[in-house]
């Protein structure tokens, strides 16, 4: 579609787009809420954020991470600025986890890098997620690990850049194999593992071409990533991406490297030990690249990318009144009544079935039915051919919710049809980001 569009050489595979009503936060999220319930625990300490493409230049994302996982009593850091954040943020958990300071850490990572139209980036780059949970008992083991610092411009994006900037694709692919190749060779060495008892290389690499030759380069013969034909550079989120892939085929015993590398370059050996198969998550990597819906044009991809201007809706918004209902609007808390357990959302101060007034703070969960839904073309004062749907959910434990519905078609609303909760960003209104929550088929 990209190729065609603009009548250029198409690459092969497939690119990941989110969804107009996303960004980096909120596919990070998409992907906290996905590894906490596989470990089958909330109880963390701290929460690391790894993008290039955060969603304020200055406001912190993973405080809003820690909002909606209902998390208070944690430590919250943003790494930013490098395409090596994901592995910076995962070398800063671990020394926390040893430290002491924290029980359990929280590393997410999520990219959406802009990518000027017609340009190969913009075949290149997808948009995704990750998140890996760093304590002592996992079922993953770090043998070794090393980093390296190196002043080198390109690829690079200044506030207020568009789009991300080249200089030379070719130096630049040198620069990043030649760190990537030293670094790897100082953690397999401090771990004492040879190159050729690699059993998968996870790294974030620009392009497919050069993630194989820096691992022939690093010594590891059988080398291959399912992401690059599958969704494209993910960014900063590549390199956990990877291993969330390398980790579903991995066997007691196996040895992973991890790497990434932007202006130097990280390094970690991982060893799978006994219990990785159990906390294997159900829902592989290459069931997540199946999970998809392709786009019907590229218009579709411009519209949600905002690669053209067009004037948004004026919507009433207040930080003070976001702040006030944070509780029930991003960790979704309702109420529940202690006369007639009726739970209701949002929060009352009486119950609407009895009256009665001994209200006890309930939170939902995110799955339900639709109870009814209707179609909507008008949206914020603009005509829209294509109908919003908007849904009266029924949650699994209690609790009624409107909500709109999202990455679905119209046609495939139907009453009684199994959703989920997805956390999403609704509008700019008040120039700042409102998110809330949208309803999806259940996957």
């Amino acid at each position: 579609m990209l190729g065609r569009a603009w009548d250029t050489p198409a690459l092969p595979g497939e690119r990941t787009a989110a969804g107009g009503d996303q960004d980096s936060l909120t596919l990070g999220i998409e992907a906290a809420f996905a590894c906490l319930e596989r470990a089958g625990t909330d109880d963390i300490d701290a929460i690391f954020f790894a993008t290039t493409t955060p969603p304020y230049a200055e406001k912190h994302a993973a405080a809003t991470i820690a909002a909606v996982l209902d998390r208070r009593d944690v430590g919250t850091v943003d790494v930013t600025g490098s395409l090596r954040a994901a592995t910076t943020a995962l070398r800063n958990a671990l020394d926390a986890v040893r430290a002491g300071s924290a029980r359990a850490a929280l590393v997410v990572a999520a990219d959406m890098r802009p990518a000027e139209p017609s340009t190969a980036m913009e075949q290149l780059f997808g948009d995704g997620a990750a998140a890996v949970l760093v304590r002592p008992d996992a079922p993953v083991r770090v043998l070794g690990e090393a980093s390296v610092a190196e002043e080198f411009t390109g690829p690079w994006r200044r506030t207020g850049d568009p789009f991300v900037r080249t200089f030379d694709a070719k130096i630049e692919t040198e620069q990043y194999q030649r760190a990537v190749v030293e670094v790897s060779q100082r953690a397999l060495d401090r771990a004492g593992v040879s190159p050729d008892a690699i059993a998968a290389f996870a790294a974030y690499a620009p392009d497919p071409r050069t993630y194989a030759s820096v691992a022939k380069r690093i010594g590891i013969a059988q080398a291959r990533d399912p992401l690059f034909a599958g969704a494209g550079n993910l960014g900063a989120a590549h390199a956990l991406a990877s291993l969330a892939g390398a980790l579903d085929e991995a066997a007691p015993g196996d040895h992973v490297l991890l790497a990434a590398g932007a202006e130097g370059a990280d390094a970690l050996v991982l060893a799978a030990a006994e219990g990785v198969q159990r906390a294997r998550a159900a829902r592989t990597l290459n069931d997540a690249l199946a999970d998809k819906r392709m786009l019907a044009s590229y218009e579709r991809y411009v519209r949600a990318r905002r690669l053209i201007e067009w004037d948004d809706p004026v919507v009433p918004s207040s930080t003070i009144r976001t702040w006030r209902d944070r509780r029930q609007a991003f960790a979704l808390y309702g109420v529940r009544c202690g006369a007639c357990e009726l739970v209701q959302f949002p929060a009352n101060r009486a119950c609407i079935a009895c009256g009665g007034d001994r209200m006890t703070p309930q939170r939902l969960q995110r799955t339900g039915a639709v109870f009814t839904y209707t179609l909507d073309h008008l949206v914020a004062g603009e005509y829209l051919e294509t109908p919003v749907p908007r849904m009266v959910v029924d949650l699994d434990g209690g609790g009624r919710v409107f909500v709109e519905g999202t990455d679905c078609e119209p046609s495939d609303v139907t009453v009684g049809m199994r959703v989920e909760l997805c956390f999403r960003l609704m509008h700019e209104g008040a120039d700042f980001k409102n998110y809330y929550w949208k309803a999806r088929p259940e996957r």
